[in-house]
C-alpha cells in the first residue's frame, strides 16, 4: 500500500531535513554527510529523502535555493532618483546575508565543484532573476545593458568570493575581510563606485 503524506506533513519533514543539513555542516563540515547519516540524524527515512529531494546533493541544493540572496530578494520598484541608494542597500544586504550564514558560505564553495542537474537548475533560476533585475535597472536608468551587466557581475561575484574567503584569508589587499570594519570599508567603497558610475553616466546623458 502506497504511503500517504499530507502537504503539512511534507512541509514539516522537508524543514526537518533542511535543518539537519544545516546542523551537520556547522558541526562537521561535509565529511560526514551521506544519506545514512542524514536519515539517522533527522529521523526521516531514506525513502522520503529520495522522494522529496532526489539525493543528498538535491537536499543541499534545496538549502541553497531557500537561502540564496538573489533568488529570494524581494522585488522592489525604486524611482530613477532612488536607484543609487537602492543599489547601495542591495549590495550591503548581500554582504550581510552571506556573512551571517556560515552554512550558506560553505555550500556556495561546494556548489563551485558540482555540476549535477540540481545545481544547474539552481544556477538557471539565479541567472534568470539576475538578468531580470539588470534589465529593470537599465529601464530605470537608461544606461546600456552591457555596462550594467558588467558592473553587477563584478560587484556580486567579488562580494561572494571575499565572503567565502574570509574564513581562510583574514586580509585581502590590506582589507581585514574577517572583521566588520573591513566589510564596512568595502561597503563604503561600493557606495563610492555606484555614486561615481551614476554621476559620470549622468553627465553623459
Amino acid at each position: 500500500m502506497k504511503e500517504k503524506i499530507g502537504e503539512r506533513d511534507r512541509e514539516a519533514t522537508e524543514k526537518r531535513l533542511l535543518d539537519t543539513i544545516e546542523n551537520m555542516i556547522i558541526e562537521n563540515g561535509f565529511e560526514k554527510i551521506g544519506i545514512n547519516a542524514v536519515a539517522t540524524q533527522s529521523g526521516v527515512s531514506k525513502i522520503l529523502i529520495y522522494r522529496y529531494f532526489g539525493s543528498v546533493e538535491g537536499l543541499m541544493a534545496a538549502y541553497i535555493r531557500q537561502h540564496d540572496f538573489w533568488i529570494n530578494l524581494p522585488v522592489e520598484e525604486p524611482s530613477r532618483e532612488q536607484l543609487p541608494d537602492f543599489l547601495k542597500k542591495m549590495f550591503r544586504g548581500q554582504i550581510e546575508h552571506l556573512r551571517v550564514n556560515p552554512t550558506l558560505k560553505r555550500l556556495y564553495r561546494w556548489e563551485l565543484s558540482c555540476n549535477n542537474d540540481m545545481i544547474v537548475n539552481l544556477r538557471v533560476q539565479r541567472e534568470a532573476m539576475g538578468v531580470s533585475r539588470i534589465e529593470r535597472v537599465c529601464e530605470l536608468s537608461g544606461y546600456p545593458r552591457e555596462e550594467i551587466a558588467v558592473m553587477a557581475s563584478m560587484l556580486t561575484a567579488s562580494i561572494t568570493y571575499l565572503v567565502m574567503l574570509e574564513e581562510y584569508c583574514p586580509v585581502y589587499n590590506g582589507i581585514a575581510i574577517n572583521q566588520n570594519s573591513g566589510w564596512e570599508q568595502i561597503s563604503r567603497g561600493i557606495d563610492a563606485l555606484i555614486d561615481k558610475f551614476f554621476k559620470t553616466n549622468g553627465n553623459e546623458h
